[in-house]
């Protein structure tokens, strides 16, 4: 028989569920008006922004989540925010922070129901899976910053289990400079999981990798009863078309791992699973 925490748990995901398919519906018809009746190709991408970040309240608030922002800059400042990123979570908390373009891969857009979320979430997207063309790829992330957009890049390429944060991908950080805007270095950490530190026995409800269905974890996530995450804004990078890639890339990564609390429970050899090795281009 189930315990009395799992029917909790269970009608806790039912309600959420409930709540999360009205606020994903309310989203996407606002999202559609202003698709159809702004014309401006820049300014319907604001408006998609700024509903992003509205319906990002809705949805942390019902999920029970708790967001401690510090050294948030001020309103009219313009970067390219650079993250560690472990799912969905983080994403929905980021976007509550400022309106913002999001940087995703080809592959979320030709993913059923989330291609059409992100799009209609004014995303940028990219070709992970080609570099070939990832210099013309740039020059969208390049054009939105220098439209006064601020974007989100995730330079790891991928979510993570929370074990630590990947070495960076370097190219689309370069953005920032050709924009002549600064790199913001941000690090996301969960604090606390239903009242406990992040651990190995919550991991899954907050961290969506791996081959993990979306649905499964999304599920996970909607069955806790609290979340407490913190967002720490970092020193600015300022930098130069001239600067070493390569150079930049490792301080933002330095920066970020320096405050990065890894899931704890983890054995002190634990190998790092092939899949989730990166190679920076």
């Amino acid at each position: 028989m189930k315990s009395v925490e799992e029917i909790q748990a269970g009608l806790r995901g039912v309600y959420r569920f409930i709540l999360f398919v009205l606020v994903i519906l309310s989203f996407l018809m606002w999202s559609f008006v202003c698709h159809w009746t702004i014309r401006d190709p820049e300014k319907r991408l604001r408006r998609f922004s700024r509903n992003t970040q509205f319906f990002c309240g809705l949805m942390i608030k019902g999920l029970g989540l708790k967001l401690n922002v510090v050294n948030k800059p001020s309103d009219d400042q313009k970067f390219l925010v650079v993250s560690n990123h472990m799912g969905f979570v983080d994403i929905l908390s980021l976007a509550t922070c400022f309106p913002m373009l999001f940087v995703t891969s080809n592959e979320m857009r030709e993913t059923p129901f989330l291609g059409l979320l992100t799009e209609m979430g004014g995303c940028i997207y990219v070709e992970r899976r080609s570099r070939t063309k990832i210099l013309d790829e740039m020059k969208s992330i390049v054009s939105s910053l220098k439209n006064g957009f601020r974007v989100v890049l995730y330079p790891e390429a991928t979510s993570t289990n929370g074990e630590k944060v990947l070495p960076f991908k370097k190219t689309l950080m370069m953005a920032a400079a050709q924009a002549g805007v600064p790199i913001q270095p941000v690090v996301i950490n969960f604090r606390e999981i239903n009242g406990e530190e992040f651990s190995l026995k919550w991991r899954d409800h907050v961290c969506w990798y791996g081959d993990i269905p979306f649905v499964t974890s999304m599920w996970k996530t909607m069955t806790l009863k609290s979340v407490t995450a913190e967002i720490e804004f970092l020193e600015q990078i300022h930098t130069t078309v001239e600067d070493d890639r390569g150079v930049i890339a490792e301080k933002a990564h330095a920066m970020i791992a320096a405050k990065f609390v890894p899931v704890k429970g983890l054995p002190d050899t634990a190998p790092t699973p092939a899949d989730m090795e990166a190679d920076p281009t």
